[in-house]
């Protein structure tokens, strides 16, 4: 293609190409950096998602009991999802002063020293509640880096995709997730059944850690081989995809990030209650192998992948918000199965993995900026960071917390209700959206 579609920020209408310096940047470029970037953080987020059901609990708060110590971990897990918007605003400020390349390595290595640390990590048993303490501060870290290292390049994918494919490079980023979690999972299942449980518990669950670290090097250089060249930097700067101030988009766009973080609220909660929530419910309350349990979730995460790609096609078809409304609906009703499949045996804690899986993959392929569009140009590129830092925090950085102590102290039935409440949520930012959009 010797030229690239131009789409209105504001209106996303297509326009002609153009000729000139930008002509060899293609979506499919763009799509590779976005692709890249998603999974090495994914990859890291699910190594310490499935450590803080693990190994958390036993190494950094041995205590208490086995549930309590669970849910102190998860409290330590939320750190992250409160740190991601201050990540965003002071990277964002790095940028204005330093440039785009030396934020993204800032924020990547701060990424890499955070996860990387946490294999050194003494326990409990060594140095008492100072490991609790260097294990929240390096959680914090991970949250200000994830923050810091949006590089504008999934505004940049869906302003360059052509109209009729705006679903399909959509989903494209949204893959990093499952590929990230079949990659932790099964660096952990493999652990569990190659070590006794003191040697995971000792050294063993250190390992992924490394990897993730080792991951996020290679991760860097390839988004940085990108977002440093003439050409990218001269459409981001084309398309106005540049910081702005906090004071400025929160007085100007402040209902846009609200509205649009609510929008994928079902998705996000379902991210973790068919993640993170089963595990630990599996590890307390079940018999049942973990690493085992651990395969059954990476066969969920593949039927996830094939879903993602599929939200592509669906969204195409019936548009994005569209699609997200369907699929808040859909989870809804698989909300009120919960009790009856996690609470039925491995039959029915199979059948909710995989079905489970299934909508994520379907409803989270187009949860990323599905209502961004609603930003004037100069604010995209920061509406668009807020708004996921927002949408992660009030969707899934309290859901495990919150669905197993739910679960735990009232029973399942109450975690039904929990993701019920984010198909509500969803389904009432997306009215409001659309009655917003009216109204203009």
């Amino acid at each position: 293609m010797s030229g690239i579609s131009t789409i209105n920020a504001e209106q996303g209408v297509t326009t002609p190409g153009h000729h000139g310096s930008n002509s060899n940047v293609s979506p499919g470029e763009i799509a590779i950096g976005v692709v890249i970037g998603r999974a090495s953080e994914y990859f890291d987020f699910f190594v310490y998602a499935i450590a803080s059901v693990l190994v958390f609990p036993t190494v950094f708060f041995p205590f208490e009991d086995p549930l309590t110590a669970t849910l102190y971990s998860f409290i330590v897990f939320s750190f992250a999802f409160i740190a991601r918007p201050f990540g965003t605003v002071a990277l964002m400020k790095v940028q204005q002063k330093f440039g785009r390349e030396t934020k993204l390595t800032v924020a990547l290595f701060m990424l890499g020293i955070s996860t990387a640390g946490m294999a050194f990590l003494p326990s409990y048993a060594t140095l008492g509640v100072g490991a609790i303490v260097m294990l929240s501060i390096l959680r914090i870290g991970q949250g200000l880096a994830l923050g810091g290292s949006w590089d504008g390049l999934p505004s940049l994918l869906a302003l360059n995709s052509p109209e009729n494919k705006r679903g399909w490079y959509a989903m494209l980023g949204q893959l990093g997730a499952p590929v990230g979690f079949i990659i932790a999972a099964g660096l952990f299942a493999y652990l569990l059944y190659a070590l006794s449980s003191d040697d995971f518990l000792s050294w063993g669950w250190r390992y992924p850690f490394y990897v993730a670290f080792a991951i996020n090097v290679v991760a860097l250089f390839a988004r940085l081989r990108l977002v440093a060249t003439n050409e990218y930097s001269r459409l981001l700067e084309e398309r106005e995809l540049q910081p702005v101030k906090v004071i400025e988009i929160m007085g100007s766009q402040g209902h846009n990030i609200l509205v649009g973080a609510l929008a994928a609220l079902a998705s996000y909660a379902l991210f973790h209650v068919v993640t993170v929530f089963p595990l630990s419910w599996i590890a307390l309350n079940s018999e049942r192998s973990i690493p085992e349990f651990l395969i059954i979730q990476m066969a969920g995460a593949v039927l996830a992948a094939g879903s993602v790609v599929l939200s592509g096609v669906i969204a195409d078809r019936l548009g994005r918000r569209n699609t997200l409304g369907f699929l808040a609906i859909m989870i809804a009703l698989f909300s009120f199965f919960v009790p009856h499949m996690m609470g039925g045996g491995d039959d029915g804690q199979t059948a909710f993995i995989l079905i489970g899986f299934v909508l994520l993959g379907l409803s989270y392929g187009q949860a990323a900026g599905a209502v961004t569009a609603n930003f004037k140009a100069k604010y995209r590129y920061m509406g668009a960071a807020l708004t996921s830092d927002l949408a992660w925090l009030v969707g899934a950085g309290f859901a495990p917390l919150v669905a197993l102590g739910l679960a735990a102290h009232f029973g399942l039935e109450y975690v039904s209700l929990y993701l019920l409440s984010g198909a509500v949520g969803s389904l009432a930012a997306l009215s409001l959206n659309r009655a917003l959009e009216l109204k203009d």
